[in-house]
């Protein structure tokens, strides 16, 4: 097993490479942002030390809670860190984990075989962008602690008490620096949820709790800690189940595949479902690779060569028939591929995308031999892959003949674009925006409205094709898609070419009500299952048209909420003579407000469109709930989230 430990850990294991100055003065190259999402950033690296435990197999439960003063507590049963002199220091190895930076059981030392977290410095960045922080050990029936503030050292390390001399394990408890974490220091339950989650079902058989001492109840005024356990004995495998909860599976079983090669252990775990989009996720020492790398090339091309063998020796394919391409056998396959290593080597500092080649090696080899077993001992199985494969490539062949005729038309007329589209005449993509609006009539206010220069406006006739549910042969056919694509001159899937886009901001402007949600709903799922680049680049956007327009004493306010009306109300005064429109579309707007509200660079509100990279699992996730077949996973989402819709009309 790759988390077998090598060696002992002890105080001398502890290596140390160079000192802390710089975390405090450049924290964004330490933990990506002081946002919000460097803010639980620290959260993980702490849990990784922990996990780096359960790896070695000497810790089975974790526990966080985010307290009242929005503190965060990290509770483990490992071994606890080494308390002894570390040689290298001349101080306790905890204090040398705390306070310098590359400093930890994880360079060769013999601490650790495989470790995730970011290769030692996690413990001494959460310390130096912190208030304070505190850590309590637990060994051989002692209790150590030692404080620290702002990354320095209050006391010297000292015991404070006594334990169960079975009891064993570190606490560490942290409260993040507001004048490091300025925009935000409040810890957002959702957020740490999803990712521990992820951490449990990358661990099978460790124990996650999240615990939220800040909920307090509404009628007793009592505290009432919100509590989440996780916890997965089936690991990778109990992770697609939940991650095709909202789909309908090809097949009952989950197909697992284990194994140990040059070093590299191997586990993956896939189903495939009803739906026309795969969904894989690949993890290097339970780090998340969003780009992929070896261990994924490595199980995509076992399963690309193990079909088309098998669909060739059943005479599933003819003879004449083309093979199945990769694309074509991972239609709806949902798939977790995950490698403990004990050297990784990414290609970048953030860690996406994994270079050893052995790990290529690897996976190939161990998924290949037991997905061949599998095939033959499950032919009905085998045939359901094959046949929803061979349909794909239909689809998709239809798919090509129908671009290629755009193309040969569109070469024919001169690169033309959608009769509808109102472009704009700077020529330059860095100046111009895009509107996708939802009507003709609001399309002819904002064409009214627009600025000519710099933006072009798209009307779309009705809701677009829900992209959730249709094979490519039906995108391409779809009118309002083709509008959009030859209107950003990218191209989608593999001919997508973001050097031809367009407009560096496509704006996307629906109404202000739940047809208006759901007509967004739509585009961003085209976006995200066909372009998601233009997400991940930062290009698309929502516009956000006024809910609310007051008049009095010939004076105009636009309200965005009812939270902003009652604002304006409370200051302006509530009385008779006071008219509130509330604005039910765009189209009634004349193009003069649309341009004030909406449109005007100076004073428009527009939300820019992210994904996190971290949590590409979950928004897959919610795509799937929102937009695909299964109404009871919907139903659910919607209640769990009900709390957070501030303005709903039914």
């Amino acid at each position: 097993m790759a988390t077998e430990i090598n060696g002992e850990y002890g105080a001398d294991q502890i290596d140390i490479l160079e000192g802390l100055e710089a975390v405090r003065k450049r924290p964004g190259m330490y933990i990506g942002s002081t946002s919000g999402r460097g803010l639980h950033h620290l959260v993980y690296e702490i849990v990784d030390n922990s996990v780096d435990e359960a790896l070695a197999g000497f810790c089975d439960t974790i526990k966080v809670t985010i307290n009242k003063d929005n503190s965060i507590t990290v509770e483990d049963n490992g071994r606890g860190i080494p308390i002894g002199i570390n040689h290298k220091a001349g101080i306790p190895a905890v204090e040398v984990v705390f306070t310098m930076l590359h400093a930890g059981g994880k360079f060769g030392g013999g601490g650790y075989k495989v470790s995730g977290g970011l290769h030692g410095v996690g413990a001494s960045v959460v310390n130096a962008l912190s208030e304070w922080l505190e850590v309590t050990i637990y060994q051989e029936g002692k209790v150590y602690r030692q404080r620290y503030e702002k990354g320095k050292v209050c006391y010297a390390l000292k015991e404070i008490g006594v334990c169960d001399p079975k009891k064993t394990g570190t606490t560490v408890v942290f409260k993040p620096d507001k004048t490091v974490f300025q925009e935000t220091t409040v810890y957002d339950f959702d957020i740490l949820k999803q990712r521990l989650r992820e951490m449990a079902f990358l661990t099978k058989n460790l124990k996650i709790i999240l615990c939220d001492d800040r909920i307090v109840d509404e009628e007793t005024g009592k505290d009432k800690p919100l509590v989440r356990e996780f916890h997965y004995e089936g690991g990778i495998k109990e992770y697609v189940t939940y991650l095709n909860r909202s789909k309908t599976p090809l097949y009952d079983t989950i197909l697992y595949f284990e194994g140990m090669k040059d070093n590299v252990y191997v586990e993956v775990a896939m189903q495939h479902n009803d739906s026309y989009t795969e969904s894989s996720y690949s993890f290097v020492n339970n780090i998340n690779t969003p780009e992929g790398g070896t261990h994924l090339a490595g199980f995509r091309n076992a399963i690309t060569k193990t079909f088309n063998d098998y669909a060739r020796n059943n005479k599933l394919l003819k003879d004449s028939e083309q093979n199945l391409s990769g694309e074509d056998i991972r239609e709806g396959l949902t798939s977790i591929i995950s490698i403990k290593i004990e050297d990784p080597q990414f290609d970048s500092q953030t860690k996406q995308k994994l270079g050893n080649s052995e790990a290529r090696g690897a996976v190939d080899s161990i998924v290949s031999e037991q997905l061949t077993y599998y095939l033959e001992q499950n032919p009905t199985v085998a045939k359901l892959i094959c046949e929803k494969s061979i349909l794909s490539q239909r689809a998709r062949e239809a798919a090509r003949k129908a671009r290629d005729l755009t193309r040969r038309k569109t070469a024919l007329e001169g690169m033309s674009l959608p009769g509808k589209l109102a472009d704009c005449s700077d020529k330059d993509p860095r100046n111009c925006e895009i509107y996708i609006v939802e009507g003709d009539s609001a399309g002819g206010s904002a064409k009214t409205a627009r600025s000519r220069a710099t933006q072009a406006i798209l009307p779309l006739r009705g809701k677009i094709l829900n992209v959730e549910k249709a094979r490519l042969d039906k995108i391409y056919a779809n009118a309002e898609i083709k509008a959009m694509i030859t209107a950003f001159g990218t191209g989608i899937h593999d001919d997508f070419d973001i050097t031809k886009l367009r407009y560096h901001k496509i704006i996307i402007m629906t109404d202000a009500d739940v047809d208006g949600a759901h007509i967004a709903t739509l585009m961003l799922t085209f976006l995200y299952r066909f372009m998601p680049e233009l997400i991940k680049g930062g290009y698309v956007y929502l516009a956000q048209p006024p809910l609310y327009k007051l008049e009095k004493n010939k004076k105009v306010w636009y309200a965005y909420s009812d939270e902003e009306l009652n604002k304006i109300l409370t200051e302006v005064g509530r009385d008779q003579n006071n008219r509130i429109q509330r604005y039910k579309g765009l189209g009634e707007m004349d193009p003069e407000q649309l341009w004030e509200t909406t449109m005007d660079p100076e004073k428009r509100i527009l939300l820019r469109v992210t994904i996190d990279e971290e949590a590409e699992s979950e928004i897959d996730l919610t795509f799937t709930t929102l937009m695909g077949d299964k109404v009871e996973p919907r139903r659910e989402f919607i209640e769990e989230n009900a709390r957070f819709v501030k303005n709903l009309d039914i």
